[in-house]
């Protein structure tokens, strides 16, 4: 499948799915939303991908949406591109294999929303996050006011949303938005060996550990035990997990077929 602003390459399982509007600071226009979705649809349909590395070209992860675009958006768009825009971020968060932002640079507006809607994230010690969408006269569209509070907590969450000040790496990763800090060298090579530590574990168990977690988080925890005993009980049935025994047992490298 070919793309005009993103880019997908694939190598030993692990896909790098790239924003690449550097003169644009990678920002997020209709055209890009756009291709996002139809590239974690590829993700999720191929065999020969195991997880999905996203990332920005060049100096910017995605320095939010197009303000062009934005601005001469009536009521009724604005509602649409905002609908759009969550259900492919969900798809990401929804993902049954691995998604890991590997943040390079500015994740702002938009753009830590999709970092956001990932499952994991590697910032460089160049990032910088912020929902400035308040400065513009508008709120954020594509799950900021929802998931950051889930990341970071309420009162946290909202004096970003409310300032929209721009935070650094380090304050990223201090209120829990980020789960490490690595050198700007140090990013995609840091966000593949983290993927291929994950995709040496039993593929049907990830991605009903990521179902699980993302469907129990908000719920009651008496329904969430439920929901993992479940889960638990469906692994016991898979090859995977007899597979996973008998390599512990006998002090070999399992080789997990997902089945």
């Amino acid at each position: 499948m070919s793309f005009d602003h993103v880019t997908l390459t694939v190598a030993d399982r692990i896909a790098t799915l790239t924003v690449n509007r550097p003169d644009k600071l990678n920002a997020l226009n209709d055209a890009t939303i756009a291709e996002l979705d139809r590239a974690i649809d590829e993700v999720r349909l191929r065999g020969d991908i195991g997880g999905v590395i996203v990332t920005g070209a060049m100096r910017a992860f995605v320095a939010g949406a197009d303000i062009g675009e934005l601005s001469r958006q009536s009521p009724m768009d604005a509602r649409e591109r905002a609908a759009y825009g969550q259900r492919v971020f969900d798809k990401y968060e929804a993902c049954p294999k691995p998604v890991i932002a590997a943040v390079n640079g500015f994740a702002l507006g938009g753009g830590c929303e999709l970092a956001m809607a990932c499952h994991i994230r590697i910032a460089s010690e160049a990032a910088r996050f912020g929902q400035p969408e308040v400065k513009l006269g508008i709120s954020p569209g594509y799950g900021g006011t929802q998931r950051l509070p889930r990341l970071i907590g309420r009162g946290r969450a909202l004096q970003l949303l409310l300032t929209g000040e721009m935070i650094d790496a380090a304050e990223a990763y201090r209120v829990g938005l980020v789960n490490s800090v690595v050198a700007p060298a140090d990013l995609l090579p840091s966000a593949e060996a983290m993927m291929r530590q994950i995709l040496a574990n039993a593929p049907l168990a990830l991605a009903l550990v990521i179902d699980a977690v993302n469907r129990g988080v908000d719920r009651p925890q008496a329904d969430g035990l439920h929901l993992e005993a479940n889960v638990f009980g469906l692994l016991a049935g898979t090859r995977d997990m007899s597979e996973g025994m008998d390599a512990f047992l006998n002090k070999r490298r399992p080789q997990f077929q997902g089945r």
